[in-house]
């Protein structure tokens, strides 16, 4: 994906993804959005970027399966980051 071809919300997305403050999930969200962002459909973007708000503690439980995820979460783009992790 080339970075300069990102419309501004997606710019921002993946720079949040890449700086979230835990470098685990900089790790997990990082490369997941280099790959998937520029394909995410609005509707998707706008789960990822809800998704974004989400306290790192939290969803690296929710990623590493160590939480539930609420069901408000289930077949969503999570879902999509836990097979990027584990490929």
């Amino acid at each position: 994906m080339d970075v300069h071809q990102l419309d501004p919300r997606r710019k921002r997305a993946r720079f949040r993804s890449w700086h979230r403050g835990m470098r685990e999930m900089d790790l997990i969200l990082g490369p997941f959005a280099d790959r998937e962002l520029g394909a995410l459909t609005l509707p998707e973007l706008e789960q990822y970027e809800n998704l974004l708000d989400i306290p790192d503690a939290e969803l690296l439980g929710w990623v590493t399966g160590a939480r539930a995820a609420p069901p408000a979460w289930a077949e969503s783009l999570l879902d999509r980051i836990k097979a990027s992790i584990r490929s």
